[in-house]
């Protein structure tokens, strides 16, 4: 055979076989890159405010999760700095050996009183909350119950379990019923979202609790985004429903309401102790840093010392929910201060951020697979921060940019 033909046969081989060929055929970003229409990894100056700085200009930031505004809040930042002065930057160690301070066990305390559950557990983020809890809980002889728009690491922490999962349609009762009929003779645990990320609607938690106790389920709540925002104290989707005692596992994360980064799941005793022994992504990671977990200690205190800022989140959630409706934007089932403008279109959706961007406002796109395909959206959410000069200004640009796309 021709040494030439040997060669490029060898060559063909190596570039079908080749792990790094899925790079090289990735090209959408760069392409919407040239286009001037890119609207991820931007780099911000400042403090995740009402206003932050990006590229040296001031901008109105609506895409934050810093629900109360307690990112920046002084007491907030004392609590860290004197953490960081006490015990230095890191534990150098997970919390099953050398990583467990103190202050770790006194906010595990203080989250489950605030919770009102048995026991509580920090973790070092919120995704590795959830593959560390459903990974320990469920087994390959169990199935678990997933609501089709959970967020990633719901999903992430089914597929460590080796468990059977199974999705239901977003929020369908009938739906998830057909599925605990099916497998009626399994362990069941029935995982969703209190608040959906991108949807900004509530899970119909009743009926879910009344479904797992007919059919012997356990229930786990993500409230990522329900906890400081719902509820009259503060405590989620479950006080918001008056459920409190009827959840098995309520899972919250630090970067949102609660001003850091991390994660915790509260439970009973016995569960918590269980997970405790058995979540590897807490078993095997490095635990929290001190100025972390102080933080998120402080701005407990905050959420059960200063209710106003919970009124004034609402306040502000209901003013953005009716203007944007009454300008004819589609905002979907959204009921929190996650609204959501469905554009429809992965490119018209990218060309509309580039132009509120260019008039000032900082806000997120959403496109297949974090929302459903021909679903793209502009993810925007508010804090309790916001002036309404600040979200007049907001509409006027959405307004403009809307009627520019033929959107509204």
């Amino acid at each position: 055979m021709d040494s030439r033909l040997v060669q490029n046969s060898q060559m063909a081989v190596k570039k079908e076989t080749d792990i790094f060929d899925k790079c090289c055929r990735f090209t959408a970003a760069k392409e919407a890159m040239e286009a001037g229409i890119y609207p991820y990894f931007r780099v911000i100056e400042s403090a995740q405010d009402p206003e932050v700085i990006v590229d040296g200009k001031s901008m109105i930031m609506i895409g934050s999760n810093n629900y109360l505004g307690l990112t920046n809040h002084p007491a907030v930042k004392e609590a860290a700095i004197e953490a960081l002065r006490k015990y230095g930057s890191g534990c150098a160690g997970s919390r099953f050996l050398n990583g467990t301070l103190d202050i770790h066990v006194a906010l595990e305390s203080k989250l489950a009183r605030f919770m009102k559950k048995q026991a509580a557990l920090v973790f070092t983020t919120g995704f590795q909350t959830n593959l560390g809890v459903i990974s320990a809980l469920a087994g390959k002889d169990d199935v678990i119950l997933i609501d089709k728009m959970d967020h990633a690491s719901i999903i992430d922490g089914c597929r460590l379990s080796f468990s059977e999962i199974k999705k239901y349609k977003h929020n369908d009762m009938e739906d998830l019923e057909r599925l605990l009929q099916q497998y009626n003779d399994k362990g069941k645990l029935i995982v969703v979202d209190g608040v959906f990320s991108m949807e900004g609607d509530i899970v119909d938690l009743p009926n879910v609790v009344r479904l797992a106790k007919k059919y012997g389920a356990r229930v786990m709540v993500d409230d990522a985004h329900g906890i400081g925002v719902l509820g009259k104290n503060g405590r989620g989707t479950a006080e918001h429903f008056g459920l409190e005692d009827k959840v098995d596992l309520i899972m919250g994360t630090y970067s949102k309401s609660l001003a850091s980064i991390g994660g915790f799941i509260a439970a009973s005793e016995e569960v918590v102790h269980y997970i405790k022994h058995f979540a590897r992504s807490l078993i095997f990671s490095a635990s929290p840093p001190p100025a972390s977990i102080a933080s998120v200690s402080a701005a407990i205190d905050i959420i059960n010392g200063e209710p106003e800022r919970r009124a004034r989140l609402w306040h502000n959630t209901t003013k953005m929910l009716r203007s944007f409706k009454a300008l004819g934007f589609d905002t979907g089932q959204s009921k929190t201060p996650i609204i959501p403008l469905i554009i429809g279109d992965d490119k018209k959706a990218f060309t509309m951020a580039k132009m509120l961007h260019d008039r000032g406002i900082f806000a997120n796109v959403a496109v297949c697979p974090a929302v459903p395909n021909g679903k793209a959206l502009i993810r925007t959410s508010y804090m309790a921060t916001h002036t309404d000069k600040h979200l007049d200004k907001v509409l006027k640009a959405f307004e403009e940019a809307g009627k520019l796309l033929g959107i509204i």
